[in-house]
């Protein structure tokens, strides 16, 4: 009964031979890979297309790469993460009708899997990149798996350990790419990550209300006023740091740039933070990558922001 609802609420047939059942597995299998969580990959762009590289064919292929390897690195830490989180996610009205909380995908077979594709990325980076490419999806790797086993149970931390996920990606495009990166990149990237993972507890609290502490015990540990603080101290930061990078940029231009466009590109970014943090404080943003692919406000505002760094750095 509970795998034929399960079936039907995700918009599959309920298996009715070894055929089916094996085409389901395949099919929940690709869905524990998240292929639209790959969309924060893309920050491995950020390094080299603020830097004004990223057209150079090389640095576009390395870029790519890395955004590959990512790809394969995060799909693998899912398959680890719902394997250990089978039992929490059935508390939780959405994560219940993943594959392996529904039973489609066995935990021993999603640990394999992400496994592989984890040793994968990281000989994959080596080949790209060499060894600090490697290290770097090496700590993203161990940090999401000791987030899963363990630190995902300890405020703070917790936050700590998802928004370093979002710098490592950032850093790897530098490193696959070979460019350096400013303080002020690593401010508002780290920042940046934090106000949007704090946001996405804040999302959970309204979401899951009294089944928050089945699902996340450390939901029950943090006070609504503890992450509405938290999220305006990351926003504040994320953006005085970019208003300082925006500065500093504007001063560096040479005879014939038009540094004015980096300063007026702080418009649209705080705009987009006020947005977010909007979204973030009437209860909505617990899947950021939904966000990003759905708020078309959002998505007006990045482009708007795009273009403008775009025009003062490659003018």
């Amino acid at each position: 009964m509970v795998r034929a609802v399960t079936s039907q609420r995700e918009g599959q047939p309920e298996p009715s031979g070894p055929g089916s059942a094996s085409s389901t597995r395949w099919s929940g299998l690709l869905r524990i890979a998240r292929p639209r969580h790959w969309v924060k990959n893309l920050l491995v762009f950020a390094a080299p297309a603020a830097a004004g590289v990223l057209s150079h064919g090389t640095v576009a292929a390395h870029a790519a790469g890395a955004f590959g390897v990512f790809c394969l690195a995060a799909s693998g830490t899912y398959f680890i993460n719902d394997a250990l989180d089978v039992a929490a996610d059935r508390h939780h009205p959405v994560k219940r009708l993943r594959p392996v909380a529904a039973g489609v995908v066995p935990p021993p077979l999603a640990s394999v899997v992400g496994s592989v594709l984890m040793a994968a990325s990281i000989g994959l980076a080596w080949w790209l990149a060499g060894s600090h490419l490697a290290l770097v999806i090496a700590i993203y790797v161990a940090v999401t798996t000791a987030y899963s086993v363990r630190l995902k149970h300890e405020p703070v931390v917790d936050l700590a350990c998802v928004s370093t996920g979002f710098v490592l990606r950032a850093i790897a495009g530098g490193v696959a790419t070979g460019v350096p990166l400013s303080d002020w990149f690593i401010i508002v990237s780290s920042f940046g990550s934090l106000l949007i993972v704090t946001g996405k507890r804040s999302a959970e609290q309204v979401e899951l209300g009294e089944l928050q502490g089945a699902h996340r015990p450390t939901l029950s540990a943090y006070p609504e006023a503890f992450l509405r603080s938290v999220r305006l101290l990351a926003a504040a930061v994320t953006v005085s740091a970019y208003c300082l990078w925006a500065f500093e940029r504007s001063v560096q231009g040479g005879r014939g740039h038009h540094p004015i466009w980096f300063e007026l590109s702080i418009v649209p970014f705080v705009i987009a933070i006020l947005h977010v943090e909007l979204r973030f404080a009437r209860g909505h943003g617990g899947a950021p990558e939904e966000m990003a692919l759905q708020d078309r406000m959002l998505q007006l505002l990045g482009l708007v922001w795009v273009a403008l760094v775009a025009v003062g750095i490659y003018s």
